[in-house]
């Protein structure tokens, strides 16, 4: 395992010890090792599921692994799990660029299970994560880690 992967989970997971109680009882190295645990788990997911993305937008940053979530209002700046996703080649959409609110609102969900829903899409279907990208990519949204493979001209 990388150092620098498990050294940012660890600093993450360190803030069981400030709870004086833990301490005290003994469970915040418990506590600390089962985030650790939980957080290498979504990374392994992040890296082997096919439509599993990050994506960031005003209401904060969200890592969607099929039918798991993990979110937080921040910033993907200070989110060290989404950004240890995204460094490790998970695609990331920064959606914050997108000035279109009402049409990215009713775009299509990614599909969980790999079963895209035909065209026309509407409130409730699924699309693939290409296809996903590529709509939002025509609002203005940021793609790093594209999963498609570079075309060249």
């Amino acid at each position: 395992m990388q150092t620098g992967v498990l050294r940012v989970l660890r600093a993450t997971a360190a803030s069981w010890w400030r709870h004086k109680e833990l301490r005290r009882t003994g469970q915040a190295q418990r506590r600390e090792r089962e985030t650790v645990l939980r957080d290498l788990g979504y990374l392994k997911q992040a890296a082997l599921l096919p439509n599993a993305h990050v994506i960031c937008g005003e209401g904060g940053t969200f890592i969607h692994l099929g039918w798991t979530t993990v979110s937080t209002f921040a910033p993907i700046e200070r989110f060290p799990l989404a950004t240890l996703a995204v460094a490790r080649g998970t695609p990331f959409i920064d959606i914050r660029p997108v000035t279109d609110v009402t049409t990215f609102a009713s775009l299509p969900r990614v599909t969980r299970d790999g079963s895209a829903d035909p065209e026309p899409w509407g409130l409730g279907s699924s699309v693939s994560l290409t296809t996903y990208i590529d709509m939002v990519k025509a609002l203005g949204a940021r793609i790093i880690n594209d999963p498609r493979p570079r075309q060249s001209t």
